[in-house]
């Protein structure tokens, strides 16, 4: 994999740290502020950036509605079409990793963590330029701004 095309993480939270360098690893930083706080403020920016919101799994209900018990621990799913599409029609298997995924879940402290793939070494491994799949970085950063500001 091109190192080059992971995110330059200089310019993000300083808490921000990526979990095991190489594919399939995530990049994952604290917000400042409440579980609940942090599930809302995604919406609102996949929102005002003319995104969709596919779905929302509350993981932490459905091991409840199993007898479970977790910590919060919620999965957006959002993009936009004309981002996604062309990578799909380009490598079909690139469906598996887009839409783009957010996770927000608490720690064993109750900190709030926010975890996503990096998308542009993503689409690599199923043969989509790098220049392409980089469209869809800014998605993937305006929902860092959001939750850091």
């Amino acid at each position: 994999m091109n190192a080059s095309a992971w995110p330059d993480l200089s310019n993000l939270p300083g808490e921000m740290h990526m979990t095991h360098p190489g594919f399939g690893s995530a990049i994952e930083f604290g917000s400042p502020f409440t579980f609940e706080k942090t599930v809302e403020r995604p919406y609102e920016a996949i929102s005002n950036a003319g995104m969709k919101l596919f779905a929302t799994i509350d993981q932490a209900a459905n091991a409840r509605d199993a007898g479970l018990s977790m910590p919060s621990t919620v999965v957006l799913i959002y993009g936009k079409a004309e981002g996604r599409t062309p990578i799909t029609l380009i490598s079909p298997r690139s469906a598996l990793d887009l839409p783009l995924h957010v996770l927000v879940r608490e720690d064993a402290d109750h900190r709030t963590i926010v975890g996503f793939r990096p998308i542009v070494p993503t689409p690599e491994t199923s043969d989509v330029p790098a220049a392409l799949a980089g469209r869809l970085e800014p998605a993937q950063k305006l929902l860092v701004k959001a939750i850091e500001s």
